[in-house]
């Protein structure tokens, strides 16, 4: 089974965003660069590598800044979205200013300890089964302890499993592996004391494979041991059975196969030179209802805001005096400065319209 077109306009929305919020800092003109004195100093000495691909160094640094924004906002805001869309999951954090902490029992800390110290001095090598029979201790009469604060990027829980997701860069920062481990160890233990007739599953996910070559692999491929012996101490500290990446995160988000691949389809669908333009039409006033309007909206999954077209349209055209009280809803704006779609206008047209 495919993405059905409810979650691929969900997905197409939050692609519209990131498209929406990049466009208005992307650098335009030198004149606007910002002040980066010692960065130009050193490319002087890259001068004759870059010189044939680069005419301006004032502007690949421009360009480099907006590409780290870029990431952050795919690692902080649309990977995480786009996985809730697809496993109806949500972030959990669990803090004394959120949730509240859990707890844990001294013994269930101890054994978490001892996991760390020996991973790390290499005594032993991750061992997810061993690892989970040693912190899935049945509640007993022994004192709780506050387990350490910790948050899930996803979470969902169904009537027999609780699922965690950490999502990260595919570089993570040298040292952080160990933190992770002892994080999820922790968030593992306090999950089973809280839902303890349900099986708990905490992973590490990578949405993509850097390791992969584009031109001998499909891009939505991933190679796991290469992908994990790439990173300082993942080998060290987690086992393959807890990881997820590439396709292999975003399919088990979504329970449907080939999930990476329509992701990356409908970002190419939208993400195109011509995307502002569209977008533009998609926000003019005077071009709603017209045939680019509405060709637009099926070409980028906007099944809704088509939708509400369509039956506005038809009340509109059995008695036009029937659409009138309807009509300073309808023309709202379909979306804000940010590119988000204004989801309570439909939710006040939708049940009146049909």
């Amino acid at each position: 089974m495919a993405l059905n077109n409810k979650t691929k306009e969900k997905v197409a929305l939050e692609v519209i965003k990131v498209l929406v919020t990049r466009f208005e800092s992307f650098p335009e003109n030198t004149s606007k660069n910002r002040n980066a004195p010692f960065h130009e100093a050193f490319l002087k000495a890259f001068a004759d590598r870059i010189e044939d691909t680069v005419s301006d160094t004032a502007f690949l640094i421009s360009l480099s800044s907006w590409l780290q924004g870029l990431n952050t906002t795919l690692g902080q805001t649309f990977f995480e979205n786009v996985a809730h869309i697809l496993c109806n999951g949500e972030k959990r954090e669990y803090t004394s200013k959120k949730r509240g902490n859990l707890s844990i029992t001294q013994t269930q800390r101890d054994n978490i300890t001892k996991i760390i110290a020996d991973l790390s001095t290499s005594t032993t090598k991750p061992h997810l089964q061993a690892e989970e029979q040693a912190i899935f201790l049945p509640n007993e009469s022994e004192e709780e302890i506050k387990a350490l604060d910790f948050s899930a990027d996803v979470f969902f829980e169904d009537s027999d499993s609780i699922t965690a997701i950490e999502l990260k860069s595919v570089k993570p920062n040298s040292g952080e592996m160990r933190g992770e481990k002892q994080k999820i160890l922790e968030g593992k233990a306090a999950l089973f004391k809280q839902y303890p007739n349900k099986k708990v599953r905490f992973y590490i996910g990578f949405p993509f494979d850097p390791t992969v070559n584009p031109e001998e692999e499909d891009n939505t491929a991933y190679n796991k041991t290469r992908f994990l012996s790439s990173i300082i101490n993942m080998n060290k500290f987690f086992a393959e059975e807890e990881t997820l990446i590439a396709e292999e995160l975003w399919d088990f988000l979504s329970g449907e196969k080939n999930t990476m691949k329509t992701l990356l389809d409908i970002i190419n669908i939208i993400a195109t030179p011509d995307f502002y333009t569209k977008y533009q039409v998609l926000t003019d006033d005077t071009k709603r209802n017209t045939q680019e309007h509405l060709n637009i909206l099926n070409e980028w999954y906007l099944v809704s805001e088509s939708h509400i077209t369509r039956l506005y349209n038809e009340l509109r055209n059995v008695d036009p005096t029937m659409s009138q009280p309807y009509e300073r809803i309808y023309n709202q704006s379909s979306f804000d400065s940010n590119g988000k779609y204004n989801w309570k206008r439909f939710n006040l047209l939708e049940p009146i319209l049909r």
